[in-house]
Order: structure tokens, then C-alpha cells, then sequence
């Protein structure tokens, strides 16, 4: 089971990507457009994708080596002083609890009774400061001390 949602995770970072660059370039271009039902279903979908890959992200950090059980066998002293036992236990799931609150704030832009322009660059703004995070804390293959393989199968 772990190996599948591991799996399934990283196909998720890819669909996460995917709709975080379809919504920015889409906000990038619609600035003086309407805010469409489009814009909110991309902006729905993303977020739902988001959340998703959170709850198999928990689950991982809850069972897997590099997560609870590493702070627990180890010492929360010892994990911060390991890069990669440091990366995977805390910045990793801290980042992506921040990205994923900035993907939610985003959203909840759709709701707001606000200017069209307004909706597009307050998203614009918030969708592309998640998308720098992610880039910044995923575990890309050329990170020596934290590479993981691009796609996982």
C-alpha cells in the first residue's frame, strides 16, 4: 500500500503542476477578461488535486522511514542536524502544507464578490508564489543529498 500511494503521489505533483501552470498562464492572459466558470474549475481542480496528494503525503510522513518514525527512533536532534532526514521529516511537509494553504487562499478568490481584474491578478499572485514553493521543496533527481527519480512506477 505504501509503495502504491508513494507512486500515486508523484503522479499528483505532476497534475499539480500541470493545473498550477494552466491557472497562472490562464490569470496571466484573462487580466482585463471576465472571471469565468472555467476559472473556477480550474482553480476547484487544482485545489482538490492538492489536497489529495496532502492526505497521501500525511499518511507517507505517519508510516514511512523518513517521517515520524525517523524523529522517533532517532531524536528530533539528530534528524535536524541530517540533510535528507531534515528535508524529508520537516521542510518537505511544511512546505507543502504552506503551498497547499496558498492553492486554498487562491480558491477561495473565486468566492469573493470582487472586480474581475482584481480576482485574476490576487490568484496570479498567489498561484505562482505556490508554484516558486513547490519547485523549492519537491525532491527533485539533481538535489544530491534528497533526489528522488522523476517518475516513480
Amino acid at each position: 500500500m505504501y509503495n502504491a500511494l508513494l507512486t500515486t503521489h508523484n503522479i499528483l505533483r505532476w497534475v499539480i503542476l500541470i493545473l498550477l501552470l494552466l491557472n497562472i498562464f490562464r490569470h496571466l492572459t484573462a487580466v482585463n477578461k471576465n472571471f469565468t466558470s472555467t476559472d473556477k474549475k480550474l482553480s476547484l481542480f487544482l485545489m482538490i488535486s492538492a489536497h489529495i496528494t496532502l492526505l497521501m503525503g500525511l499518511y507517507q510522513w505517519f508510516v514511512s522511514p523518513w517521517g515520524l518514525p525517523r524523529i522517533q527512533e532517532s531524536g528530533m536532534s539528530e534528524v535536524m542536524k541530517n540533510g535528507a532526514y531534515r528535508f524529508f521529516a520537516v521542510e518537505h511537509p511544511v512546505g507543502m502544507i504552506v503551498v497547499i494553504a496558498l492553492i486554498t487562499i487562491a480558491h477561495s478568490t473565486t468566492k469573493k464578490d470582487l472586480p474581475h481584474a482584481t480576482k485574476h491578478k490576487r490568484m496570479l499572485l498567489l498561484q505562482f508564489i505556490a508554484l516558486i514553493a513547490i519547485m523549492a521543496i519537491v525532491p527533485w533527481p539533481f538535489r544530491e543529498e534528497v533526489a528522488r527519480p522523476l517518475l516513480r512506477y
